[in-house]
């Protein structure tokens, strides 16, 4: 064998492989983890910002496939666009791209107050470090986060700065210190404005949000004063570009806050990992490649590239767009199904087809045995995440099913057909 091995495989490919089941204690059962499922999930994710400010762009490079040279082709957007993504099968992001336009800003802030910032889930606000009008800008996020907390106090605030690339590199993370310094103090001027509301102000924004109309005026004993004294805004910040993959590790934490069963996943991929003595194990939405969840193992752990997982994102992006050119096949169509890459005595790695919602990258020690047993391992636990990325509802003989696979990582079932 050559010191670098790639075999690329085509959607047509699939292998066929049977694990040996072994009884265990590893994992949890099939039928309790049925019961931990969670029913669809659908998230109200606000995207605003500037116009300008490369709303759309990302939006469309992480959901549309776009590349980056292809948002400059995107116009401004009119109003509020609306599109429901599915992600994963428990998840669906309605996600509200916003216009930036001072009319359309001053209507969402008046007319539209209730209606756009009710039940919102997410906030992400994009600011545009090249700004003209840093000012504007900031007092217009002010008003956007005094009318979140109003209406949807326990969304979540994602506060990307993006177009870092125009800033030269030596002082990217000088300037990106400051900003988030800034933002800081005005989300916390933003909670302050709301405070001073009047109380019947706030008490009817909490009761709209979380009480029946006929117990309105019987069922809180709370005093109203209690109501936004106590916020405290979860707030992250990211730097980002579209021509590099800080986009992915941004909208990866977005996501990861959001995903259904998540600790389920997390508890199993954990199990998998330790199974077949992986160094790390990605999993990664099949659309976006964003990583939705990961496990590192003690080699892994030493890794000294903090960003790897969304370089891993950006690549495997660039890869499925590759595909895509030579092909001729669309760009949201699936490109492939199995990637293998041996790095001769250093490691061997392979990404495949998980389920019908994920594809799977897996990482560890070199080895043809090794890796041989890693992709049978694999395969059969397939059908137990199955059950984890699709709209779960934890019924008989779901139940059935998920225990028929076995007690979790312990014991695989065994998988004929091993392809997508």
């Amino acid at each position: 064998m050559s010191d670098h091995e790639t075999t690329t495989t085509g959607t047509s490919s699939t292998a066929s492989a049977s694990a040996a089941a072994a009884a265990g204690d590893a994992g949890v059962g099939g039928a309790a983890m049925a019961a931990q499922l969670k029913k669809v999930k659908k998230q109200k994710v606000l995207l605003m910002g500037k116009s300008g400010s490369g709303k759309s762009s990302m939006r469309s490079i992480i959901f549309s496939n776009y590349l980056a040279r292809d948002t400059r082709r995107l116009g401004a957007t009119i109003d509020i666009d609306l599109s429901h993504v599915k992600f994963l099968g428990n998840l669906t992001l309605n996600l509200w791209d916003c216009g930036g336009q001072e009319a359309f800003m001053e209507n969402y802030l008046s007319q539209q107050r209730a209606h756009v910032f009710s039940n919102v889930g997410v906030l992400i606000y994009v600011f545009d470090i090249e700004s003209r009008d840093v000012e504007r800008d900031l007092a217009t996020y002010v008003n956007i986060i005094s009318a979140l907390v109003q209406y949807s106090r326990e969304a979540k605030v994602f506060v990307l700065i993006h177009k870092m690339d125009l800033i030269q590199p030596l002082k990217r993370e000088e300037v990106f210190d400051h900003r988030v310094d800034v933002v800081r103090r005005k989300t916390a001027e933003a909670v302050a404005i709301v405070r001073k509301q009047k109380p019947e102000q706030q008490l009817q924004h909490y009761h709209q949000q979380h009480y029946h109309p006929q117990q309105f005026a019987t069922s809180s004993p709370m005093t109203p004063g209690a109501l936004i004294r106590d916020v405290d805004i979860d707030m992250q910040l990211f730097a980002t570009s579209i021509w590099d993959q800080s986009l992915y590790k941004a909208w990866a934490s977005i996501i990861h806050d959001l995903v259904p069963n998540l600790s389920v996943i997390e508890t199993q991929l954990a199990s998998l990992g330790v199974a077949i003595d992986a160094d790390e194990i990605l999993l990664f939405e099949r659309t976006s490649f964003l990583v939705v969840s990961k496990w590192s193992g003690p080699e892994g752990e030493r890794n000294p590239y903090g960003d790897r997982f969304e370089r891993m994102s950006n690549i495997l992006k660039s890869w499925k767009h590759t595909c895509s050119k030579f092909t001729g096949t669309p760009r949201n169509a699936e490109q492939f199904s199995d990637f293998e890459y041996k790095m001769g005595s250093n490691f061997s790695m392979f990404v495949t087809k998980f389920t019908t919602n994920t594809y799977i990258l897996v990482c560890m020690p070199p080895g043809e045995a090794r890796f041989n047993s890693a992709r049978l391992n694999v395969a059969a636990a397939r059908p137990w995440f199955k059950f984890l990325d699709g709209p779960a509802v934890a019924t008989s003989s779901s139940s059935q099913a998920m225990a028929s696979v076995g007690g979790g990582m312990g014991g695989y079932g065994s998988e004929s057909n091993a392809g997508p």
